[in-house]
């Protein structure tokens, strides 16, 4: 049985576009189907969950962006269940990351066709995540965005990765680096005036941003990207650089890897993955190999 689980508000009502058209492709392909659409937070985790269990699913189609993905995933982790996924969202740095076309037919072609295979997951607490988890600036960009007003009209204009600059600025002049102590691997180093750290499983997050370019699905690491020691006005002119993962090479800039990771802060931070707020420090996090099966 084919699954879809279904957004219908991701992208400001495009999640509900998409489905649309992917139902007529649907009829005209004459395929059986089953879907669900979501209604509300964490909702599309607790469908994941009940088609893993059923296990009579051959796959769990996504149309939505990285939040809804986030939720499938903590869903199906573990399962022999795979995860597809139809753009629909702001962000799309999971279907980016995994050059999964924009096209909604292209993408469902894909889905319906291409071969199962494992990629890794990670973990930050008892949460799973499949892109970037942020501690400090980002996830309070990322807060921020989820609340903004803006983010309707610019998902309406087509527009929908620039509601993380808009974000960034109204964060920028607010917002107090703080000192930052990280266990990798059981080896400790402290950063003091820590805008943020960035823990990626993929390159993208943030609407195709770059953030660690090395970083893979599935090359069995977590792999860092720390911010630190440098005014407001040096991160203004650093951000342009993260979208084309030359940023890396600043001073201020310091890349790590490991496969766990433990997060502590002098202050209160805000923390999240795929760009959901899941708390603050301290944090524990540990890439999974091979934890989740995509198409």
């Amino acid at each position: 049985m084919i699954c879809f689980i279904v957004n219908g508000v991701a992208g400001n009502g495009r999640g509900h576009k998409v489905w649309k058209h992917v139902e007529r492709l649907l009829l005209e392909k004459q395929i059986d189907y089953y879907v669900v659409f979501t209604e509300g937070p964490k909702h599309a985790t607790n469908i994941a969950r009940e088609l893993a269990k059923q296990k009579n699913a051959n796959v769990v189609i996504a149309i939505g962006g990285d939040g809804t993905l986030h939720e499938i995933a903590n869903g199906l982790a573990g399962s022999e269940i795979p995860l597809g996924s139809i753009p629909a969202g702001s962000g799309n740095d999971f279907a980016r990351g995994l050059q999964i076309p924009k096209h909604s037919e292209q993408a469902l072609e894909k889905a319906l066709s291409g071969q199962k295979r494992k990629i890794d997951i990670a973990h930050i607490n008892h949460e799973v995540f499949i892109n970037v988890a942020g501690i400090g600036f980002d996830a309070q960009v990322a807060k921020v965005t989820n609340q903004a007003k803006y983010k309707k009209w610019l998902n309406r204009l087509g527009l929908g990765a620039f509601c993380y600059v808009f974000s960034f600025f109204k964060v920028l002049f607010r917002y107090q680096p703080t000192e930052v102590r990280l266990v990798i691997d059981e080896r400790e180093q402290t950063f003091t005036d820590v805008w943020l750290v960035a823990v990626a499983n993929t390159q993208f997050y943030g609407g195709g941003m770059i953030i660690c370019p090395q970083a893979q699905y599935d090359d069995g690491l977590l792999h860092l990207c720390i911010v630190h020691g440098i005014s407001r006005w040096k991160l203004v002119t650093l951000l342009p650089r993260v979208f084309f993962g030359t940023h890396i090479y600043d001073d201020a800039v310091t890349i790590l890897t490991g496969r766990r990771i433990k997060i502590m802060s002098s202050t209160p931070l805000t923390a999240h993955g795929d760009g959901e707020i899941l708390g603050e420090p301290p944090l524990e996090l540990a890439i999974k190999q091979e934890g989740l099966y995509i198409v």
